[in-house]
Parts: structure tokens; sequence; C-alpha cells
């Protein structure tokens, strides 16, 4: 039986507040030894800046884009971090306020201007904010900061220099895309986002983004859209934060969490609504699986209707004897996660801290198994399904390069209800932990020992916060085989809470 750490100091606190950026880097203490095939830069985005001027935001996804990298180098380490020079950030430095509307955070109108410039600026749209506070992930030579819009922007990962803001909306039917795309290892990029579909009603697109180009053009102006999905409501789509892909289809799954979009479109401007407002949910629409080939992009004209679930993240989906078997970390009933990750709740005392823990959706490994040919069935909805893991399992990693979209046996993630990455083998059910008192590790990174054979030989990378320590930031490696400390980098700089991670080698 593992023990939980409990943390009634509120030095969990310190993680949500506001760190400023480094002039240059600093460098780390090392213990024990960097693995000779860590080489080049671990890059982590997540909130840096939780008010501007007077104005608080509100939500956790509203803080503003910090990339963090540590640079690896002989065994030597350095830290390094920057905001994102995002409209969003700068207007806001600038005007000393919330400009854009975030997730949970309106922008109401300047206070300075009158009466009728105020009234004019709510009827103008909405204006789509591009703070990439989740994930970082390259397309050809270039690496894009993002968040779940249709704007992503580039950034030299070498010093974090922002680039140039791009609008994927110029270049195919989208409304936004996810922050978890699919890479393959030629470098093509898939994604998937809502859009208007056929009709005039909402459906889901899957875009493919080309590898890097031998005439040196940018992929992206070469993306195109490969399949749809239809949407089960007209005027509602699903929040989407990841999709599942195996060698030969796409995997989506719809939620009940739903988009309400003529509320997103007429409250907003009228009346200065969030992104949070617009959300609603339904348990009665229980949750649909599609599928589609991938080669050529042909929609499956069948799906699978499962129980009302939350989704975020898809661990891994492969094709088996007929079958197409998806793993996914499934959040039981209907309620949207996201209302409980208001920053009030998560800098409140340490009972109540756990008091909203309990009450909140729970997260567990689900596999679903699909059968290609629904002759196979007697209904739609009566195909196989089963808990792999009750333990609060997220933000998942698997060794994607070996094994994203084939057969496999461990993934590895957070311990949720107990801040520690877990290791799991999907087919024994057996479990391995990581903890440390007053510690907050970022999501795991899988990287393969290129010498290694089997799929768990390698290391696991995470950034840990622990607020209390002389050194509060630190890169911990951990040995992907039984999570073994192999060794640290510490810095003597505190850092807020961190999303996705990506290491870029030499």
């Amino acid at each position: 039986m593992v023990s939980r750490f409990e943390h009634p100091a509120g030095g969990y606190k310190k993680i949500f507040e506001t760190v400023e950026e480094l002039n240059e880097p600093l460098p780390a203490t090392v213990t024990g030894r960097i693995p000779s095939f860590i080489k080049g830069s671990l890059l982590r985005l997540g909130p840096g800046l939780f008010e501007v001027g007077s104005e608080p935001f509100y939500h956790l996804f509203d803080g503003q884009a910090l990339m963090h990298k540590f640079d690896f180098s002989s065994g030597q380490v350095t830290y390094f971090r920057k905001f994102v020079k995002t409209d969003a950030y700068v207007r806001a430095m600038t005007e000393k306020r919330v400009v854009i509307t975030e997730f949970g955070t309106c922008a109401y109108p300047d206070p300075c201007k009158n009466i009728f410039s105020r009234f004019f600026t709510y009827f103008k749209g909405v204006e789509v904010t591009d703070n990439c506070l989740v994930n970082v992930y390259p397309v050809g030579e270039d690496f894009y900061a993002v968040t779940e819009t249709n704007y992503i922007t580039k950034v030299n990962v070498e010093t974090l220099e922002t680039l140039k803001k791009v609008d994927l909306c110029d270049y195919v039917n989208i409304n936004g895309v996810t922050a978890h795309p699919h890479i393959e290892k030629d470098g093509t990029v898939y994604n998937i986002g809502n859009c208007m579909g056929k009709g005039a009603s909402l459906a889901y697109n899957i875009v493919r983004i080309p590898p890097q180009q031998k005439d040196k053009s940018d992929p992206i102006e070469k993306s195109k859209v490969v399949v749809q999905f239809p949407s089960a409501e007209r005027f509602k789509p699903s929040y989407v934060h990841s999709f599942g892909m195996t060698e030969n289809y796409f995997v989506f799954v719809e939620t009940p969490v739903k988009i309400h979009l003529l509320k997103f479109l007429s409250a907003w401007s009228i009346r200065g609504s969030n992104y949070m407002d617009c959300f609603e949910s339904d348990e009665e629409k229980g949750t649909w699986i599609h599928i589609a080939r991938k080669h050529p992009g042909e929609y499956i004209d069948y799906k699978f209707r499962t129980a009302a679930m939350g989704l975020f993240h898809h661990i891994n989906c492969y094709e088996d004897s007929g079958f197409i078997v998806v793993d996914l970390c499934a959040w039981k009933g209907f309620e949207f996660v996201y209302n409980y990750l208001w920053l009030a709740n998560l800098r409140a005392n340490w009972e109540e801290v756990k008091r909203n823990a309990m009450i909140a959706p729970q997260p567990e490994v689900r596999r679903y198994v699909l059968p290609l040919d629904p002759c196979r069935v007697t209904f739609y909805d009566s195909f196989l399904s089963h808990v792999l893991n009750l333990k609060a399992f997220e933000f998942p990693q698997i060794n994607y390069k070996m094994n994203n979209g084939k057969n496999y046996t461990y993934a590895y993630a957070l311990g949720l209800n107990h801040f520690i990455p877990d290791r799991l083998n999907v087919k024994t059910k057996e479990t391995w932990v990581w903890q440390e008192p007053d510690s907050y590790p970022s999501e795991p990174l899988f990287v393969q020992n290129p010498d290694g054979v089997d799929e768990d030989d390698g290391v696991l990378m995470t950034i840990v916060v622990s607020p209390g320590a002389q050194r509060p930031t630190c890169c911990l490696i951990l040995n992907a085989k039984d999570l073994s400390e192999v060794a640290r980098a510490e810095v003597d700089i505190m850092s807020p809470i961190q999303h996705k991670i990506l290491l870029k080698h030499d």
C-alpha cells in the first residue's frame, strides 16, 4: 500500500503565483548521473502570470503563457524561461488590464473610453485568445506554442523569443484545434477541431500538416482536411481535447460536454461572457465513439454509444484482429471537470481542496474494444469495455516513437490524487509509483534509450516544483522500468504549475 502525502502547510498555493521571466539561464545543481542520450532542450509550457495590474485571472487556464527550458549538454544543465509574447500578453502588459477574454476571465472595455466607444467595443464580435499556454510541438523545422483556438505561435526554442502568430483559419476550415496532435515519424502532423460542416451544421475536421518540404516552404501552407466527423448536435459541438490514431484509423470520442455555439456568439459580444459560460453537459446524451479510415480519409458510417463521461486524454489506440482497442483516461459522469479548476478553489486551504477533490468527477483508465465489422455485435452499444485502473491516472504518456498506434504494455501518468508519477502495465494492471513530500511534478515524458530493445528501456523526465525546498524547481529523471531516481537538476528559483513537455534533441 502506497502512503499518500498530505500538504497541510499550504505550499501548494505557490504553484499558482506569478513569477518573472529570466534574462539569462541559471546553472542547475546536478545530483546523480544524467544519461548520455539526454541531449538538447526540455521545453515546458504553463501559466506564469496570474494577474494584470489590479485585475486577476480567475481560472487555471487563464494565466499568461510562460515557456520553461532545461538545456542538457555534456552532463551540464541550465534553466531558462520567458513569457510568450502573444497579443493577449503584450496588450495586457501595455494597458495593465485584461484585454482579451480568456477561458474563465472576461475582458471588459477600457473604462477610460467614453460610453459610445465602450458600447461599440461590445459589438466588435468575438476576439479569440492566442494565449498559448498548453503545449509546444514541431511543424517541419519550426516549433509552435499552442492552446485550443485557431491561433498558434511560432517560437525560437533556442532563445525562447516569440516569432509570429499564425491563424490556421487562413489555411483550413477549422474553428480551433486541440493542443494534442499526433506526429508521425516523418514529421506529418494530424489534429482535430470543430468546423462548420454540411448543411450549416457543426462537424469535426481532421487536419493534416505535411512534413518539411523539399523546397523549404512552410508546411502549414499545405495543410488540408483529410476527413470529417459529423456532430451529434447541430449547434452544440463537443469539447475536444485529444483524439486517437492507429496505423490505419482515426478515433474520435464525442462526449456530452458541449459548447453552446449560439450562446458563445451572442452572449459574448453583448454582455461579456467567457469560454466557461458557454459549456453545458447532459448525462442523457451519453458518449459516441466514431472511427474513420486514414488512407484515404473516409468516415465509417456507424458509431458506438457508451455511458456519459468526461475525456481529455487518449492513452493509446491500436488495431488487433479486426478490432480497435481504445485506452482512455476517462472521467466518471458527465460534469465538466474544468468547473473545479477555478483558482479560488485551488488556492483554498488544504481541507477545502480535499473536499472539492472528493466531490469532483474521478478519472480512471478505461479500455474500449470496437469491432471494425459491425455485424460482430448485435447492437452498436454492445461492444466490450472494462476498467484497467481505478486510480486517478491522468496526463498519460507512452513510448510514443515505438508504440503509438500499436499494441503496447506500459503507460505513464500523474496520480492526481497524490500529485505523483505512476507507471501502469495495461496487460497485468500492475502499478509503480514515485513520490516525495510537498512536491508537485508535471506530466512525465518518456525518452527512449537509443540502445534499448524493450518498450520500457528509457527514462521519464518531469519538472518537479517543491515550494519548501532550498532549490524548489528541478528536472527529475526516473528509470522508466521501476521509477527509481536516476538524476535530478535543481535550480534556486520558484516555478508555477506546468503543462505539456517536449524534448528537442540537438
